[in-house]
């Protein structure tokens, strides 16, 4: 599949580094076992607009996106920038979440390993057992219907009213969904998410029950995490794009 390079015009240093960061997340995602085949989508809102956003364009493999690659899709579905095409379900899911959650400029949509084991059972939560689970103490949604792809509107409109405000969203038989202010914060959520569902699906095969830290306890330490998410998430996200750079530094072109 041929994809074009969008011109980026000169001086416009936001829309660059936007295109730079969201092709990070994607070969990032590929390092952490976190993509599937050519399936799944990020978005970005485009810096200084609120209908616009950048998306993989479908049928790169996401270890072939480069920030030049990357499409920008309006509201309606259109291809604005880029050759290629944006996939269906990755606009209905994507844009009314952007719609209605308007802090919500990075979308991050996988069905990576262990978090989507969670999806798959009755009961599936991530459980306040561990340290890095509790980051996420309150800041979790649990859509429990499965409806099919999601093709039209209504079924976005859905999806994003059952996430809300929250930060990450179980969706039911079928994958999480994570969202923050930046790409940073939100493949830093991405990344931690599923180390602690990896972390809790290795104890449930134990058989033993699980050790649960209290409520009060966990709301007391998200609260003394917290503060810090958004400073730790920009230097973790610099360090994963210094591997980048030293690796694949093509992902920046």
């Amino acid at each position: 599949m041929s994809i074009a390079a969008v011109p980026v015009p000169a001086g416009d240093d936001a829309v660059w580094q936007a295109r730079v960061d969201l092709a990070a997340a994607f070969r990032l995602a590929v390092r952490n076992g976190f993509h599937e085949g050519i399936c799944n989508h990020f978005t970005l809102m485009l810096p200084g607009s609120r209908d616009r956003f950048l998306l993989n364009p479908y049928g790169l493999h996401w270890s072939e996106v480069t920030a030049s690659n990357l499409l920008v899709v309006d509201v309606d579905g259109n291809v604005i920038e880029g050759d290629g095409i944006a996939e269906d379900t990755a606009f209905y899911i994507h844009s009314r979440i952007h719609l209605m959650a308007p802090d919500a400029a990075c979308v991050l949509h996988t069905h990576q390993p262990h978090a989507t084991a969670l999806t798959q059972v009755h009961g599936g939560r991530l459980e306040p057992t561990i340290q890095s689970a509790i980051r996420f103490y309150g800041r979790i949604a649990y859509d429990e219907d499965f409806n099919g792809l999601a093709l039209a509107n209504d079924e976005g409109d859905r999806i994003a009213t059952a996430m809300g405000d929250k930060e990450v969203m179980f969706m039911a038989n079928h994958g999480v969904t994570v969202v923050g202010p930046t790409v940073a914060q939100a493949f830093d959520a991405l990344y931690y998410l599923e180390r602690a569902c990896q972390a809790q699906i290795i104890a449930m095969s134990t058989g033993l029950p699980l050790k649960k830290v209290s409520d009060n306890m966990a709301r007391h330490t998200h609260e003394q995490i917290m503060p810090h998410v958004a400073a730790s998430a920009a230097r973790h996200f610099e360090s994963l794009k210094r591997l980048l750079d030293r690796d694949e530094p093509d992902y920046a072109t």
